[in-house]
């Protein structure tokens, strides 16, 4: 049977002073008019950002962005995928950004890949738009594979903050769905665990007709 969302709702909007307000809140600042017409080197500088973010202080990156622009050369996919190698050695010695020697490498495989889906595809960005919002996971599961340094969190954070609509299994989500019978622990890292998540929120976004990153900040909101 299909979850209703009205509940969640409920509970969000009285944590957080009326649906009205509630709703402003969760609203998807990231979200985009037309994700097919991002240029793949701002998504693979967001893509690169997400990287470097995981395990460090998103202030640290934050202060240091401009200087990973300059050295990355602005993200132009094709041209760090052909000099990926020379860039390596370069870049490791950069201080301009933080010289982490696996998170600049995966990040020059990750050139490689996007420059390989905008071959192929006609534009990352195109290939991200045209793959379903129902399926969250499955796009997870090729970011993993074909990326690197592309799984769990940051790749669901690379989705939100690309301008695709997406939820991202934090752990008030999760505590929220644990709440409402749909998982049997605040987190959500296995297959089946990921797979219950994105019924639930499908079933959500059928129900409300809300966006799948406005009902995953909702879903949060509604634990306090």
């Amino acid at each position: 049977m299909a979850r209703r969302f009205a509940s969640v709702l409920k509970l969000a909007a009285g944590h957080h002073g009326g649906e009205k307000s509630v709703l402003a809140q969760s609203a998807n600042t990231h979200s985009v008019r037309d994700l097919a017409a991002v240029p793949a080197d701002r998504l693979l500088s967001v893509m690169t950002r997400c990287v470097f973010n995981a395990g460090f202080n998103w202030k640290v990156i934050e202060a240091k962005w401009d200087g990973f622009e300059a050295a990355f050369e602005g993200f132009d996919p094709g041209k760090l995928a052909f000099f990926g190698d020379e860039m390596l050695d370069r870049l490791v010695s950069d201080e301009r950004i933080v010289r982490n020697g696996q998170k600049i490498k995966a990040s020059l495989e990750n050139a490689r890949f996007v420059a390989e889906v905008e071959a192929k595809e006609g534009g990352f960005g195109k290939f991200l738009a045209n793959w379903p919002t129902g399926d969250q996971v499955g796009l997870m599961d090729v970011l993993n594979r074909r990326g690197a340094r592309l799984g769990g969190a940051t790749a669901q954070y690379f989705l939100r903050f690309a301008g695709w609509d997406a939820w991202i299994a934090s752990g008030h989500v999760c505590a929220a769905l644990v709440r409402e019978g749909v998982l049997t622990k605040p987190a959500a890292t296995s297959k089946g665990d990921l797979a219950r998540l994105q019924a639930a929120i499908n079933d959500y976004h059928a129900d409300s007709g809300l966006p799948r990153a406005l009902i995953s900040r909702l879903l949060a909101l509604s634990v306090g």
